[in-house]
This record gives structure tokens, sequence and C-alpha cells, in this order.
């Protein structure tokens, strides 16, 4: 994705300045709702590697395939709880919005995420009805 394009995660700042240095791994995550909207994003370019690696170590998958036929269209954050740069938790309810076999759909979830060695990690989550 180019730098300059606004980024997927809709925060409003460009790629290159909002979630696209977190992905290459220059900058942490600051909040736990820093890193759902770089995992949004993660998601919505394909960057399996990223999701990897922010998902807490004791639940991250091996394998992680990504459905190509599905297109991530835009990410609303419901409510946030803890998850600030002195909290050691974080929750994060959000909807993802996509398209896919000529429909849309959406990802209601309740994420929980943690610190691990200092960076927030992905630990779980439940989907929303």
């Amino acid at each position: 994705m180019a730098e300059s394009q606004m980024c997927p995660c809709r925060r409003g700042e460009p790629f290159g300045e909002c979630c696209g240095p977190l992905l290459a791994g220059e900058r942490p995550a600051p909040t736990a709702e820093a890193l759902m909207r770089s995992r949004y994003t993660a998601f919505a370019v394909g960057d399996t590697g990223y999701l990897k690696r922010s998902w807490h170590s004791g639940n991250r998958p091996e394998d992680l395939d990504l459905d190509p036929g599905q297109r991530w269209l835009f990410l609303e954050i419901v409510r946030t709880e803890r998850g600030g740069p002195f909290d050691d938790t974080g929750l994060v309810e959000f909807i993802a919005h996509y398209r896919a076999d000529g429909g849309r759909g959406q990802l209601h979830e309740v994420s929980r995420f943690v610190r691990e060695d200092g960076a927030w990690v992905y630990l779980d989550g439940v989907i929303q009805p």
C-alpha cells in the first residue's frame, strides 16, 4: 500500500503515518486500540506476518490463511476499556465491515489485548451476534 494513501483503519491519516510504521515494525502500538486498528489494516492488506507477530504467543495460530475473496471495507470502533499507555490489559469492541461472495457482511467482536514483553498483543476475542 502506498505511504500516502489513506489508512484502511479510517483514523484519517495516511498509511505511512498511521498503521504503516506498526506493520513495518518501526514502532510499537501505543494503545490497545492502535493495535486493533493496525491488525484490521493488516487483514485489509493481507499482511499475515504482522497478524501473527501481534498475536499473543500462547494463542498464536501456526498457520493463518486469509480469504483472498474477502475485501475489508471499513472499521468501526464501538468502545474501548483500558488499553492505554500505562495499562497492561485492554478491551476493544469493533465492527469490521467486508464484502465477500457478492455480498456484504460484518464481524462484530469484543477483543482482549494484553502486554507481552512490554508490547500490546491480541489475546482473544468473542464474536458478538
